[in-house]
């Protein structure tokens, strides 16, 4: 005799006129109700938990005629470093099977310019900038925080302590818990905006990196960075890149990623950032759900330049059509294991 199991709303969602769980639950007037998507990352509010990742979205106005830089929850910059760089010389970029993997070395206008040319653009299209910086010294990243700290246009500060393309001040320098916790130590002074602080996966223990950046007063982490790899032609016996090595990005490193934001979520108590393969809506929710506050969209922007808007899309009608009410109440749903399968999740600091 087959038996069925009794259910009843998880927390947060919304209730059909039946009383049971909302998916695809309507208003009377047959729409859908609103998903309430707002996030906080210590002392920045956003509207939606989407975010365009460092690196593949330019400066942020060269995607501006494609994507609405209002609605979508920030833009976080190509990283700025306190002078200009040319970066690697090509081949800076090559496909693999799922993949991307790239060297292009913080090619940058520098932090003159920068401030010059690229903040007034960002201002006048109405974006939630997020700076990311980079410094091969806790002293250069000083000198960024310092110079940008208190500028009105600036949302918070993403530090780019993983680089894998870089020779010095790269992704196995600042591999270190100790160095970490000092240096936030030293930039938290600096500015009142949120710093997040962006890790490697390719270490022993992200867990370990972000407990540091928390004690050292970070308001969030950003897991993951690229994972270093390699890719050669054959043929011809040499590397699709000058480089030898380059960092990893794309739907491949997905379940990864997942794997390193769940145990950075589980180590600390601050807001952290999913990263990593995020393709579609349904990808950001797997990181949501294992407990992310906001996502970050890369490679999807070079595949599709409106990608970040149709991840949002995606995402808020799934939400609606599943009954959540808001981001809040979905985050961190499966944190701790299963719904119904293991006690619920620990309360988190928003």
């Amino acid at each position: 005799m087959s038996r069925t199991k009794a259910t009843r709303p998880a927390r947060g969602r919304a209730r059909t006129s039946g009383g049971t769980s909302g998916a695809g639950a309507a208003s009377a007037n047959g729409r859908r109700p609103a998903v309430d998507l707002s996030v906080r990352i210590g002392p920045l509010a956003l509207r939606n938990p989407i975010l365009t990742a460092s690196g593949t979205f330019g400066y942020g106005d060269e995607y501006a005629h494609v994507v609405d830089l209002r609605a979508i929850g920030g833009v976080i910059t190509k990283t700025v470093t306190a002078k200009p760089r040319a970066g690697n010389p090509p081949v800076r970029i090559a496909e693999t099977p799922s993949g991307m993997l790239n060297s292009i070395g913080l090619e940058n206008v520098g932090l003159e310019r920068y401030v010059r040319e690229k903040l007034p653009k960002l201002r006048s299209l109405g974006a939630t900038v997020i700076v990311s910086v980079g410094g091969e010294t806790a002293r250069e990243l000083e000198t960024l925080v310092d110079a940008l700290g208190e500028a009105p246009d600036v949302a918070g500060f993403e530090i780019n302590f993983s680089c894998p393309n870089v020779a010095k001040g790269g992704a196995r320098y600042w591999a270190v818990p100790r160095r970490l916790e000092k240096t936030m130590k030293r930039l938290r002074p600096l500015t009142k905006r949120a710093l997040i602080a962006k890790l490697s996966p390719d270490v022993t223990s992200v867990g370990d990196l972000a407990r540091a950046c928390e004690d050292g007063g970070a308001d969030a982490v950003t897991a993951v960075n690229t994972f270093v790899g390699m890719a050669i032609d054959l043929d011809h016996l040499r590397h699709r890149l000058n480089r030898t090595n380059g960092g990893l990005s794309g739907p491949a490193i997905k379940p990864l990623a997942l794997a390193r934001c769940h145990e950075a979520a589980r180590a600390v108590k601050i807001p952290v950032l999913g990263s990593g393969g995020v393709m579609n809506g349904r990808d950001a929710l797997e990181f949501l759900a294992l407990g992310a506050a906001a996502v970050q969209v890369g490679t999807l922007s070079f595949v599709r330049p409106r990608g970040a808007m149709e991840v949002l899309e995606e995402m808020s009608a799934w939400l609606a059509a599943h009954g959540w009410r808001s981001i809040a109440a979905f985050r961190g749903c499966m944190l701790h294991g299963a719904p119904g399968t293991d006690p619920a999740p620990a309360p988190r600091v928003p």
